[in-house]
C-alpha cells in the first residue's frame, strides 16, 4: 500500500467519541465497523424516523443495481466511487469485476474511519485494479489528477456519488461539484448518484427532525433536497430510464416500496 493508503500521512484518526455518519450507516445496513456512540444515535434517528434502515439498505441495493447495468449493459469498465463510506459485502469492484474481471475502481473519501479500513477495498482481482484515494470532492482537480494513476480519462468512466452530496450544505456549491467533475470525464461517461428529500410524496418529510437531532449530535451534518434540486444535478447529462425515482424502485420490479432517497443514472452526450 503506497502512502496515500495510510493513516501516516497525518490525517487524523477516527473520532470514537462522536457518533459518525459512516460508522452510523454501516450499523444500520448489517455491518460491524461501529461503536456504542453510533449504534445510540442510529437507533434515536430511527426512532424518530424509522424508514431510516430501509433507506440505507435501499441505497445500497441501488449501488449493485446500477454498477451491475453500467458494466453490463454499458460496457463500463471504470468506476470513481466517491463518498464510498465504511466498506461491507459486495463493494463497487466486487460487483463490477464479476461481470468483467479487468474492471477498475477509484474509491475516494476524506474520512479517517473511511481510510482506516482502506486496505479491505483494495481486494480485487488480478485482472483489475483497484485503489483508494483520500481526497475531498470538494477539490475536483487533485481528486481527478490522483485517479488518473489508475483510470484512463480517456474512456468512458462510471462516476458514483451516492449519498455524498447531501454533506454539501449549499446546494449551489454542490452543483459546481457534480459539473465540475463530470466536465472533466469523457462523452460516454455516467453519473450515478442518490440523494435524500423531504418531499412528502414519497415520505421524506420526517427527515427534517431526525436530521436536526442528527446535526446537533452527530457529524458531518446532513442536508435533504427536493426531487428538483436533485433532479438539477442531472443538468447537461441523458437520464437513463426510469429517470430520477426513489432509489428502492430504480430498476427494482414492479411493487417496490418508494423511500425518501431519490436515485437515478445518466450518461454524458
Amino acid at each position: 500500500m503506497s502512502e496515500d493508503h495510510t493513516a501516516t500521512d497525518g490525517s487524523p484518526g477516527p473520532d470514537t467519541a462522536v457518533a459518525h455518519n459512516a460508522r452510523v450507516w454501516n450499523y444500520w445496513i448489517g455491518g460491524t465497523d461501529h461503536h456504542l456512540v453510533d449504534r445510540r444515535v442510529g437507533d434515536h434517528v430511527a426512532g424518530m424516523f424509522p424508514v431510516i434502515r430501509e433507506v440505507a439498505r435501499a441505497d445500497r441495493l441501488f449501488l449493485g443495481r446500477a454498477v451491475r447495468l453500467l458494466a453490463a449493459e454499458r460496457g463500463v469498465r471504470q468506476f470513481l466511487d466517491i463518498g464510498t463510506g465504511l466498506p461491507t459485502g459486495d463493494n463497487t469492484h466486487q460487483i463490477a469485476q464479476r461481470l468483467a474481471p479487468g474492471a477498475r475502481t477509484v474509491y475516494v473519501d476524506n474520512d479517517p474511519a473511511v481510510l482506516a479500513h482502506a486496505r479491505t477495498l483494495l481486494a480485487g482481482t488480478p485482472e483489475g485494479t483497484t485503489d483508494y484515494i483520500h481526497a475531498d470532492v470538494r477539490d475536483a482537480d487533485a481528486l481527478l489528477e490522483r485517479a488518473a494513476r489508475t483510470l484512463d480519462f480517456g474512456r468512458p468512466v462510471a462516476v458514483m456519488m451516492l449519498g455524498i452530496l447531501n454533506f454539501v450544505l449549499d446546494t449551489a456549491s454542490a452543483r459546481e461539484i457534480v459539473r465540475g467533475i463530470m466536465a472533466r470525464v469523457p462523452p460516454g461517461s455516467c453519473l450515478a448518484l442518490t440523494h435524500p428529500t423531504f418531499d412528502a410524496d414519497v415520505g421524506g418529510e420526517g427527515q427534517i427532525p431526525a436530521m436536526e437531532f442528527w446535526n446537533e449530535h452527530a457529524t458531518p451534518p446532513i442536508t435533504a433536497r427536493s426531487r428538483e434540486d436533485v433532479a438539477a444535478f442531472f443538468e447537461g447529462l441523458e437520464l437513463l430510464d426510469p429517470g430520477l425515482v426513489p432509489c428502492s424502485q430504480w430498476h427494482a420490479g414492479a411493487g417496490a416500496p418508494a423511500v425518501p432517497q431519490f436515485g437515478a443514472v445518466a450518461v454524458k452526450p
